[in-house]
């Protein structure tokens, strides 16, 4: 997967622009706040339809401005491939090719990425709620269904827990509600599950080798999913949905006191553990880096393993936070396959001794210019 062309039309600070990259590495340098982020933001969005920065969509669109639009042009496996996104504070409009996707989720996947950024260290040490952003995320691309699904779950889960808060929520035809709810919630809420058990699989089983060559075989990755209530056996479908049925009934007295849903994937986490330590409270800060790098390494390879071709990277400032051993791993990793777009203050942080033909762009004030 190969991006040729990104256009960009009222996108935050940038007014209009086109941006020819041609290059496996494309670098952007320039001081902080003119306009770099920015740029890969806008090649996160044209593949998710989302920004991993925001919730709302209306910060994408410039000042002044009704509407942005972003385009993107692929060389891809199979052909070549046209991206058009349209945001409006009415809602968004998709085409492949110049044809108008009816589900957004259509056209998720066409264009793959992984991203890697500072924040990234709080998939590692942050909040659950960080932790289940990624693997919605990263699911998302490759099992593009796995999102609706997700969408799904979220309304039933909204409309339970407003049921849950009414003070009519007893009786009779309370229960009856409380049952359809329950029903829908365990339906959509198994798919979730045995959906991010399988991602967790596969990434576990390409991150603790990767995270193994850059720590020298010193230390063992063991990545685990962890629901919010104990499962028995989550490859049998049906199974699965009678255990959640008989958990939601367990915790319903304390849902109806408290007016919200107890269990379900919007309470689930992931666990990170380094020589069998748990890596959010014992782990370094070094360690807790190099598991996040190890994370987003894996995910290069999950994506061409699901895909067929790897995804483009996207590293937003972050080689000047690694050392010279781990930033040396990455380029390795990623120069022999993935094209790869860079964002720096200076490129006295990047080593470009060992980068081949990479183009470098300077960023100021929302205008880009070809050449260091």
């Amino acid at each position: 997967m190969f991006l040729t062309k990104l256009r960009m039309s009222h996108y935050r600070n940038y007014d209009e622009i086109e941006i020819k990259t041609n290059s496996n590495v494309n670098i952007f340098v320039g001081p902080n706040a003119q306009g770099k982020t920015n740029l890969l933001e806008a090649i996160y969005v044209l593949a998710l339809t989302k920004s991993h920065r925001t919730h709302q969509d209306k910060e994408l669109i410039s000042w002044n401005a009704e509407q942005t639009y972003l385009h993107a042009e692929l060389n891809k496996k199979y052909g070549d491939c046209k991206l058009d996104l349209m945001i409006t504070p009415k809602g968004k409009k998709a085409k492949i090719n110049g044809l108008e996707q009816r589900k957004l989720s259509n056209f998720i996947g066409a264009m793959n990425v992984v991203m890697f950024a500072p924040e990234d260290l709080e998939i590692v040490k942050g909040a659950p709620g960080v932790r289940r952003r990624f693997l919605d995320m990263e699911i998302g691309q490759v099992q593009p269904y796995y999102l609706y699904d997700l969408s799904q779950y979220q309304k039933i889960l909204l409309q339970r827990n407003n049921f849950l808060k009414q003070p009519s929520s007893s009786g009779p035809s309370a229960e009856a509600m409380l049952s359809v709810w329950n029903e829908q919630l365990a339906q959509y809420g198994v798919k979730i599950m045995k959906k991010r058990q399988s991602f967790i699989k596969k990434l576990q089983h390409w991150a603790e080798t990767i995270h193994q060559g850059i720590t020298n075989a010193m230390e063992t990755l063991l990545i685990r999913y962890a629901p919010s209530f104990e499962i028995q056996d989550i490859e049998d479908e049906s199974v699965l949905f009678n255990q959640f049925m008989i958990k939601l009934s367990q915790v319903k007295e304390q849902e109806m006191r408290r007016g919200i849903t107890l269990i379900g994937p919007h309470r689930d986490d992931l666990l990170f553990f380094i020589n069998e330590k748990e890596a959010q409270t014992f782990g370094s800060q070094g360690q807790q880096r190099t598991t996040a790098l190890s994370l987003k390494l894996a995910e290069i390879e999950l994506i061409h393993e699901e895909v067929g071709e790897y995804p483009l990277l996207l590293l937003d400032d972050v080689l000047s936070e690694l050392d010279e051993y781990r930033q040396t791993q990455l380029i390795r990793t990623f120069q022999q396959k993935v094209q790869t777009f860079i964002t720096t203050t200076g490129l006295e942080s990047v080593h470009l001794d060992q980068l081949d033909q990479a183009s470098v762009f300077q960023v100021q004030q929302g205008k880009v210019s070809h050449g260091g």
